[in-house]
């Protein structure tokens, strides 16, 4: 025997094997065999074939057979026998040695000597009483000035390297601490990593990083150590802190330094990862493969206690342990030791976000190359309670039956890592996997559920369940492949398959072809597994890390659910007894991990047990357990094949000596039938198959598959699908007498197990991914990457193919109801058309030169259409299979496709805008019509762009642009409505789009628009305003076109299915039953354009309140539909979120104001203008409405007037007096008394505060006291006191004697303080909310004066971080108080206690009201509930064991904006309510209805303009609407809006000698856009885009049949009215913003020719005057007029067109040209050849300039820039606003002037009526009507 053959023995044909045995768990394991130099041995010729092969051609396979060649038996080439080599890697340098295994930090460099070391401050030693030893205390008021530091200089440097550095600390009760760690990079850059809780936010620069250590939250100070601080072990991952947050390499650690308040016993540093809470004893005892804490590093336990009950252990990063995770939740603590525990937050603002949200982004950053594009500020960490919930379904047990929470759930090593929060071991709360039956709330049968404890419940459902809204119920999945294709599996029993289908597994019955789905993964599935007795099934999805779902096979349940510790699973195997489950991937570090999990215990109640674990640096790509010893696991992968064995609880491989086969990348792998039992066979994706000797560890046999090299072959030569002189491989499975091979050439080969000749081949379409032989041995099945499934039936010889999918994702899908079939176009370049019944696939069309991009059917023919990229639309016969027809009118690719319901119409869009319509019911389909850039060209291929009414009477498209939605007739193409979707979701940073578009059936005008925002508005598509808004559940049913169907089901109630397509899936989705109650959908709100005319009469509001009602004046919400949330200012006059102090008033956003001086105020009783009405209601405020049902007084807060409206007629009578808007209102009890406030003015030091005489209309008294504002007037129950609360930034709560108007008392409150009210028991008592509720109680001394005693409660624990924000008392002794966070809590005032709460809302309750057994409650969410609480004085009796369920919502209503005040009639069955949309409402509880009283614009109004009769007048303003008002009353008549955009400008057209009847407004808009309304039939006539600036001024001309328009930029546009064209452009003040424009009849001869005069005036000072006779397109100039700019040191410009909301005004030297005052001109009325001017020239005047004289002619000084004017076509009247908030009345006949005083911001508007007996003047959005007397 050679040397070479010593230690081999001889194998049956020539072979030898190198003898190997098993490893086992004591004997060391051999190494993987390294390439060497090969042994030479004899070997067959590589092309010799041993004999002919014979080939059988299974039936019904298409293509021709490949004569394919398979190798002779070769012999195995000799091998040098290697004994296994037990070196280990070196230890590196002498520095790390002295280092390990850890190092007592302060032993080493001796602190208690501190030569090498230094302290600072007050550091002293002492003994502490738990550990038993001595420790450092650090304490001192600053943390800088007292500290320890290593080393003892800055210069020096500790050089430890040790990669995890533990502290062993203890924080000071109720004190700060500061940990600074100065850490060395290996580019010797020295990072500063501190960890304090003073710190309330991460931070990080370039060399510095901050993390706040969070103590428990509700102590007395946020961030402090709460006083049952623990001794705490803080152990940091220095190298992962680095490369996370900085992507740097750690290198050591250069000096510490711990500043007070802490007790430190010491530091240590290792490379090891100990688990504090394991003792050596322990992990000996428990066999855990763990570290255990070294003795000395180790805390006390006393004997029979928990390490968890005593300690704390802080872990950060979080995932960065090397211990296992499944094995780390040793450190958790149990549920009963749920205490107080710190944690680190890198951003603790955001920790209200539920725990879920955070699991879905599962660290990118502790992924080494995410980290690289990861954002240095870390991502917010969920909140989390310590309290534990153990599941019952989802828990994972440990090793000896210690059961341990899933790592999903409990661990916070995993939990957190997307957030890099140190890791706290405590017990997180875990969600329960639900089962799909189990998905809805469950209640007491027949019960009646009360409204607080099903939204209670619901949020309990919505944080426990996995599941989609069960809306729709999945019926079956048309597609195959998850993560791969390769995973497909037989059933047990032979007679079904299981494959994945994206995030969906299907049970899929090969004879009835019935789908089982099992649902709960949220990605696409990685990886499957079924044991033997197919009651198991194992499923993983990819996304990391691994999400593992165990279900019960034969009922689809879902055992269990847990996290993997690694990434995306490629491989699980389980055992054939079902008891072991092995899952393959990799773990963070790109490691190769094996894990064994144990399944005994899963049936009988009990859990998955991990029972081992291990790493390998050899690549695997198939696992699979022997069957025949479920201890023993084969893998294999590129350059290997590993052997291994789980034995003992440790898992150990051995590589198999492949000898020259060593660099082949295998695939797949099988053991051999179990009569063999000795016999592993795997394959290569060069066409090797090896057969291996897994007892003697020998490769017995290598076989390869090539391709057939004779070119004399009768048969055809397969063409392979990949490169090289072999076919690859990929897929083999075995059974008992046969092994069946899948191939890169797409062939299914079965072969004998001597593979002496195929049996049995079939050709697919694609490579074959994966094969599996059934059972039975009598079925191979096999999947392909082209997405196919199917199974070759031996006996037969027959291929059945199951399952066909697309390759690519699906770009659009079209339904044909009749036919039941469903189109399909995909990425991949075909067309399919589907079998809604069966889900088979019917037809295939495949266009390799152009991509299909739309697809739509015929609805009455067997057709079908499909748009191309090309810009070409097809038409496509079903029954013959070919093109009927093809029309090349779109230069782009197609967009959308969509055919009318009856059949005459088809309507396409392409990628470049262009809208195209055919006539369907023509034979050849000819094209009707073509539009441009209608369509938006940023659309993806989608086929719901497009829409087409039930009726075929309108189509929808998205366009011109993604924001906007437009409405046509089908036939004739003409736009009847435009939507603009880009407003609606109002608390969005980005505009919204709109996404798909979908018309419900009934009825045939609701339009469903889904947007960007994952929101859904249905619209009215013939008015335009919103009908409803669906429940927000439907956005759980995943894309756009499920959604869409899902509401438009709900909305017509009668659904059969709809189709769902997810990348190259796609679902099919039967809809429950629906109930009648979503007809009770409440959104009377809007949004979009639209108009629609008010309908309110007497009628209407037939019991708002004693006496004759006046009529309504509007029945509908005109505000966008999205609830109003708190943004960064809050809600008015509040402190948001109570960071901040209350918004302050206009003129404080305005600034101080100018002393007036120089002003003419004229006489009493000589007035010439008197004030008849206020239009609007202040938002702003709080409780700023009163009404007195006994006395029928009514009264409001417009800006800085007090409005008495009487109810019965309708009069307003007007308080003047504030000098700034007033903040709120309170009435006496007696209805007598009236105290009103304001904010502080310039003038005035402090907030004004008025006692009005309501019998006498006037005012008492002027009290003044606080410095900001008021926020809070009330009197007490004798209305002897007035008690006036200051806002946050006041701080003062003022007590006011009413007989004597003298202040009594005044306090400063400790804490901002939100709301206040009088005990109704005790005159004496009052109570305020803010951080808990203060108690006030008044004691009156001898001498009459009085003092407050406080008592103070805070907010109870159960209701959570939050502030109560509103109050009202109710039956004695309740006291009901709203929160921030919409909880109603009631509190006992006698026990002084809360004993109930419920969830009364989702936002801020801002408004609550209490009579009887009613309560009101109103919240920013825009709604109003009334609760029945009768049943609470009885609850009070039980305590604090009451229960919410007896509460009862009985009413809801969403009205236009946040409610900010309420009254109601002591009965609670009718009130008025305001909202910060500026409006008021009337509520009647009895009807359910909301009915609109008071409306106002909720932005500045930009401009008034009158109808020739002067019977209505219309406004425009910057929210975006045109509002039509009755002059006579006031009332609102109509009002169109445009979302999104501001309206700057509006003209009434003159009247038509024509046609008299016909009246039209045009409005200018923000976007350069000019819309033209019908008033008579209130809907749009026409719609232009003559500019691409904003429009700031418009005038119609003489004859009404031309529009002159001006923009931002200084062009001067000129339009028909009828078509809409603009024929003519003038740019003279090109650079300037046109600021007037004026058209008139031409009287006189100015020199030249036209029949209209008009002008122009731009913002630079320049007035022109044209002629022009525009019949005849004539357009002259007559005059050019320029002014020198204000030679002014001060400029302040209110100009009409400003943008923004509310802007401070532009203070600059006047040489800025944006910021001169707005140039003001109009031809004179009693004079038509002189122009009056303002606001040109050096200073404030009126200047009366020639046109005949060419020169100014008179001017008339003005006491400041005038920033709006109006001359009176009457009297020689001209009236001028300025932005010192008055009006002058100029007199020119006489000279004589009047100012008159009222409004609360700037005049920016002024408009004389037709008649001139109005003046219309408007301050930001109140408009004021005054009536014009004495002229």
């Amino acid at each position: 025997m050679t040397a070479e053959a010593r230690g081999r023995r001889l194998l049956p044909g020539g072979k030898t094997a190198v003898e190997r045995k098993w490893p086992d768990s004591n004997s060391a394991l051999p190494e993987e065999r390294k390439p060497g130099k090969l042994g030479s041995s004899p070997a067959p010729c590589r092309g010799h074939v041993s004999g002919a092969v014979t080939y059988l051609r299974p039936c019904g396979v298409r293509g021709a057979v490949a004569g394919l060649p398979l190798l002779g038996t070769r012999c195995v080439p000799c091998v040098r026998c290697a004994s296994a080599e037990a070196g280990s890697a070196s230890c590196g340098s002498m520095a790390r040695v002295w280092q390990q295994p850890f190092l007592n930090v302060f032993r080493h460099f001796k602190v208690d000597e501190w030569k090498r070391s230094t302290k600072e401050g007050d550091v002293a030693a002492v003994t502490d009483k738990t550990l038993k030893c001595t420790v450092y205390r650090v304490r001192g008021a600053v943390s800088a000035s007292n500290y320890i530091q290593l080393p003892k200089t800055s210069t020096q440097s500790l050089g430890l390297t040790g990669r995890y550095l533990y502290v062993l600390f203890r924080p000071l009760p109720a004190k700060h601490f500061v940990i600074h760690l100065d850490v060395s990079t290996e580019d010797s850059q020295v990072i500063r990593v501190s960890f304090s809780n003073l710190f309330k936010e991460f931070k990080s620069t370039a060399t510095w990083l901050q993390f706040p250590f969070i103590c428990e939250t509700g102590t007395p100070r946020e961030g402090v150590a709460f006083p049952g601080a623990r001794w705490t072990c803080l152990q940091l991952d220095l190298h992962d802190i680095l490369l996370v947050y900085l992507q740097r390499c750690y290198s050591h650690l250069k000096g510490v330094r711990l500043c007070a308040s802490m007790l430190v016993r010491s530091l240590y540093t290792s490379d090891l990862c100990f688990d504090p809470a394991i003792t050596v004893a322990e992990a000996r005892r428990s066999k855990l493969p763990v570290t255990p804490i070294p003795r000395e590093m180790a805390f006390p336990v006393p004997k029979g206690e928990s390490w968890h009950d005593h300690y704390v252990h802080i872990r950060f990063p979080s995932g960065s342990s090397h211990v296992p995770s499944e094995l780390v939740q040793k450190s958790g603590f149990p549920p009963e030791a749920a205490g107080r525990v710190p944690r680190l937050l890198p951003s603790p603002g955001a920790c209200s976000k539920p725990a879920r949200d955070s699991r879905a982004r599962v660290v990118q950053k502790h992924d080494p190359m995410a980290s690289r594009w990861a954002t240095s500020m870390p991502r917010a960490l969920p909140e989390v309670s310590v309290s534990c919930e153990r599941s019952e379904v989802s828990r994972v047990a440990g090793p000896s039956d210690c059961i341990q929470e899933p790592s999903a759930w409990v661990e916070a090593t995993d939990e957190h890592a997307s957030g890099d929060g140190l890791h706290v071991s405590a017990c997180q709360p875990t969600v329960e996997p639900v089962a799909p039956e189990d998905t809805a709330p469950h209640g007491p049968p027949g019960g009646k559920q009360s409204l607080p404890e099903a939204a209670l419940g619901k949020k309990r459902f919505q944080q426990r369940s996995f599941l989609p809204d069960p809306i729709l119920r999945l019926k079956g999945v048309i597609g195959f492949g998850g993560h791969s294709t390769k995973w497909a599996l037989w059933a047990p029993d032979g007679a079904a398959v299981v494959y994945p289908c994206h995030a969906v597994v299907v049970a899929l019955h090969v004879e009835t072809r019935e789908q089982r789905l099992f649902l709960g993964h949220t990605d696409k599935v990685s990886a499957l597994a079924l044991d033997g007795s197919s009651s198991l099934l194992a499923s993983a999805q990819a996304r990391p890390h691994s999400m593992l779902r165990l279900w019960d096979f034969q009922t689809g349940s879902c055992l269990a659910l847990f996290r993997s510790p690694v990434h995306t699973i490629s491989s699980l195997s389980f055992s054939s007894n079902g008891e072991l489950l092995c899952g393959v991937g990799k773990d963070r570090h790109g490691r190769t991990t094996v894990l064994v999990w144990g399944m005994a215990q899963l049936g009988r109640g009990g859990e998955a047990v991990i029972l081992a674990k291990a790493h390998s640096d050899a690549d695997v790509q198939a696992f699979e357990i022997a069957a025949f010893d479920e201890a023993r696991m084969a893998s294999c992968g590129r350059g290997s094949v590993r052997l291994w064995r789980l034995r003992g609880g440790a898992l150990r491989s051995c590589a198999v000596d492949l000898g020259e086969h060593h660099t082949l990348e295998f695939t797949d792998l099988a053991f051999g039938p179990v009569q063999d039992g000795h016999t592993l066979y795997v394959c290569s994706r060069s066409g090797h198959i090896l057969e291996i000797d897994h007892q003697r560890m020998a490769v017995r046999h290598a076989r390869r598959l090539l391709p057939l090299q004779t070119p004399c072959d009768p048969l055809a030569q397969k063409r392979t699908f990949s490169s090289g002189p072999g076919i690859a491989i990929n897929s083999l499975s075995v059974s008992r007498s046969a092994c069946a091979v899948g191939s890169e050439d797409g062939y299914l080969r079965l072969w004998p197990l001597d593979f002496s000749s195929v049996l049995l081949e079939a050709e697919h379409e694609g490579p074959v991914s994966s094969v599996r032989v059934s059972p039975g041995g009598l079925r191979v099945l096999s999947t392909t990457s082209s997405g196919h499934l199917g199974f070759l039936d031996v006996p037969s010889q027959e291929y059945r193919l199951l399952v066909r999918s697309h390759t690519a994702p699906v770009l659009a899908l079209a339904t044909e109801r009749s036919r039941g079939q469903l189109a399909t176009v995909s990425q991949d370049r075909t067309v399919r058309v589907w079998d809604l019944a069966t889900l088979q696939q019917l037809y295939d069309f495949t266009s390799p030169e152009e991509a299909p991009r739309a697809v739509a059917f015929h609805p009455t023919q067997p057709t079908f259409f499909c748009g191309f990229s090309s810009g070409a639309v097809r038409s496509f016969s079903l029954e013959a299979a070919e093109v009927l027809v093809e029309h090349r009118c779109h230069r782009g690719a197609i967009t959308g496709l969509a055919a009318s319901p009856d059949g005459r119409f088809l309507f396409s869009a392409c990628s470049r805008g262009a809208l195209a319509q055919y006539h369907s019911g023509a034979p050849r389909c000819p094209v009707l019509r073509v539009a441009a850039n209608v369509v938006c060209q940023e659309a993806c291929p989608s086929s719901s762009i497009l829409a087409v009414s039930e009726d075929s009477c309108l189509l929808a498209f998205v366009g011109p642009s993604k924001y906007t939605v437009s409405i046509v007739d089908t036939a004739s193409l003409d736009e009847l409505l435009r939507v603009n979707v880009s407003a609606l979701d109002l608390a969005g940073s980005c505009l919204d789009s709109a996404v798909a578009l979908c018309f419900g059936p009934s009825p045939p005008s609701h339009l469903l628009v889904s947007t960007s925002s994952n929101t859904i508005a249905v619209l009215d598509a013939r008015s335009g305003h919103v009908v409803r808004e669906p429940p927000s559940g439907l956005s759980g049913c995943g894309t756009t076109q499920c959604r869409l169907a899902s509401a438009a089901r709900s909305a017509r109630h009668r659904p059969p299915r709809c189709t769902l397509a997810t990348r190259s899936r796609c679902g099919l989705w039967p809809s429950p039953p629906t109930s009648s109650s979503s007809s009770a959908w409440e959104t009377p709100s809007s949004s979009g354009t639209f108009w629609f005319p008010v309908r309110g009469g007497p009628q209407a509001v037939s019991r708002v309140l004693p006496g004759p009602p006046r009529p309504a004046k509007q029945a509908q919400v005109q505000e966008s539909w999205r609830a109003w949330r708190p943004g960064p200012e809050g809600p008015p006059g509040r402190c948001p979120n109570h960071l901040q102090c209350s918004r302050p008033s206009r003129a404080s956003v305005l600034g101080p104001l100018r002393t007036l001086t120089g002003l003419s105020l004229p006489p009493a009783g000589d007035e010439w203008l008197r004030l008849k009405a206020v239009v609007g209601y202040n938002g702003n405020g709080r409780t700023n409405l009163v009404w007195s049902p006994d006395t029928g007084f009514f009264a409001y807060t417009c800006g800085c007037l007090v409005v008495v409206e009487d109810l019965h007629s309708g009069a307003q009578q007007h308080w003047l007096g504030h000098p700034e808007e007033i903040s709120t209102l309170a009435l006496s009890h007696d209805a007598q008394v009236l105290a009103s406030a304001s904010g502080r003015s310039g003038a005035a030091s402090r907030c004004q505060i008025r006692l009005w005489d309501v019998p006498r209309g006037s005012c008492r008294q002027l009290l003044s006291h606080h410095d900001t504002a008021v926020q809070a007037l009330a009197f007490s129950l004798d209305d002897r006191l007035l008690i006036t609360l200051g806002d946050c930034g006041d701080g003062t709560l003022a007590l006011w004697s009413t007989a004597t108007c003298e202040l009594l008392s005044s306090t400063r409150l400790p804490e901002p303080v939100h709301g206040m009210a009088f005990s109704p028991w005790h005159t004496g008592e009052l109570a305020c909310v803010g951080q808990g509720i203060l108690t006030l109680q008044l004691l009156w001394g001898q001498a009459g004066d009085v003092s407050l005693q406080a008592h103070r409660e805070p907010v109870p624990e159960e209701l959570g971080v939050c502030e109560l924000s509103s109050l009202c008392y109710g039956a004695a002794p309740l006291l009901y108080c709203g929160s921030n966070e919409g909880q109603v809590c009631v509190w006992d005032t006698h026990a002084g206690c809360c004993f109930l709460a419920w969830e009364a809302d989702e936002g801020e309750i801002g408004v609550l009201l209490c009579s009887g057994t009613w309560l009101v409650s109103g919240s920013n969410t825009r709604r109003l509930r009334l609760w029945a609480v009768g049943a609470v004085p009885e609850l009070r009796r039980r305590g604090s064991g009451a229960r919410s369920s007896s509460v009862f919502l009985e009413r809801e209503l969403t009205l236009d904006g946040a409610v900010v005040s309420a009254v109601f009639h002591d009965s609670m069955d009718m009130g008025v309510v305001g909202t910060t949309a500026g409006t008021l409402w009337y509520i009647s509880w009895a009807e359910g209805t909301s009915t609109r009283l008071i409306s106002g614009h909720r932005s500045k109004v930009n401009e008034v303009a009158f109808s020739p009769d002067e019977s209505h007048c219309a406004t425009c303003s910057d929210d975006g609407s045109v509002r039509v008002w009755c002059v006579a009353s006031t009332e609102l008549l109509i009002q169109f809006q445009v979302l999104s955009q501001s309206c700057l400008c509006l003209a009434w057209s003159p009247q038509s000698c024509g046609c008299p009847e016909e009246q039209h407004v045009a409005a200018g808009y923000s976007d350069g856009t000019l819309r033209v309304f019908s008033i008579p039939r209130s809907a749009v006539e026409l719609k232009m885009y003559p500019h691409t600036a904003a429009l700031t001024a418009l005038a119609f001309s003489a004859d009404g049949q031309t529009i002159v328009s001006g923009d931002k930029d200084g062009l001067v546009a000129v339009s028909h009215l009828r078509t809409g064209m603009t024929f003519r452009v003038l740019s003279d003040h090109r650079g300037a913003p046109i600021c007037t424009l004026q058209s008139t009849r031409k009287c006189g001869d100015f020199g030249a020719e036209g029949t209209d005069l008009w002008l122009a005036a731009s913002g630079d000072q320049r007035v022109s005057v044209w002629a022009s006779d525009w019949l005849r397109d004539h357009c002259e100039l007559v005059d050019w007029l320029s002014f020198p700019a204000p030679s002014l040191a001060e400029v302040v410009l209110a100009a009409p067109w400003a943008q923004g909301p509310r802007p401070p005004p532009c203070t600059v030297p006047p040489q800025v040209p944006s910021c001169l005052p707005p140039s003001l001109a109009a031809f004179c009325p009693w004079d038509p050849a002189l122009l009056v001017c303002a606001g040109l020239g050096v200073s404030p005047e009126v200047a009366f300039y020639s046109l005949r004289q060419k020169q100014v002619v008179e001017k008339i000084p003005l006491p400041f820039f005038a920033v709006s004017m109006s001359l009176s076509p009457g009297a020689h009247l001209v009236a001028i606003g300025f932005s010192e908030r008055m009006v002058r009345l100029l007199d020119c006949a006489s000279g004589t002037v009047q100012d008159f005083a009222g409004h609360d911001d700037s005049v920016q508007l002024c408009r004389f009526a037709p008649s001139a007996q109005l003046l219309f003047t408007a301050a930001h959005s109140e408009i004021l009507v005054w009536e014009v007397t004495g002229h």
